[in-house]
C-alpha cells in the first residue's frame, strides 16, 4: 500500500529537481546575463571592445530574442574575426527572425 504512494511522490520530486537544474543550465548558456549586457555595452562605448565582448553581447541578445541587437553585434564581431559554424548559424537565424529578405542576406564571410 505504501509503495503506491511513494512512487508518485518520488516521480514528482524528481521532475521538480530536474526542472530546476534545467532552468539553471538555461541561464548559464549565455556567458552574460541581462544586467551585464549594459556593462559590456558601456565598455564598448568607451572604446575597449574586443571580439570576446562582441561575441558575448551577440549571444546574449540572441538568447534574449533581441534579434536587432544580436545582428548588430554579430556583424561587428565578424568584422574582427572569422565566424565559426555555430555563430554563423545563429547569425542566419537572427536574420530570419527579423525577416531580412533572402536577397538582402549577407553571409558572415562577406562581412569580413
Amino acid at each position: 500500500m505504501q509503495k503506491r504512494f511513494l512512487i508518485p511522490i518520488f516521480s514528482i520530486f524528481s521532475m521538480v529537481c530536474f526542472g530546476q537544474v534545467e532552468n539553471q543550465n538555461a541561464k548559464n548558456i549565455v556567458g552574460i546575463d541581462a544586467n551585464n549586457t549594459a556593462a559590456y555595452e558601456q565598455v564598448v562605448k568607451e572604446g575597449y571592445g574586443t571580439p570576446f565582448i562582441y561575441k558575448e553581447l551577440a549571444n546574449a541578445h540572441y538568447f534574449k530574442n533581441n534579434y536587432e541587437q544580436a545582428k548588430k553585434w554579430y556583424e561587428i564581431l565578424f568584422k574582427e574575426e572569422a565566424p565559426d559554424l555555430l555563430l554563423e548559424h545563429r547569425y542566419i537565424q537572427t536574420l530570419k527572425a527579423i525577416k531580412v529578405n533572402a536577397e538582402n542576406k549577407v553571409t558572415a564571410t562577406e562581412i569580413r
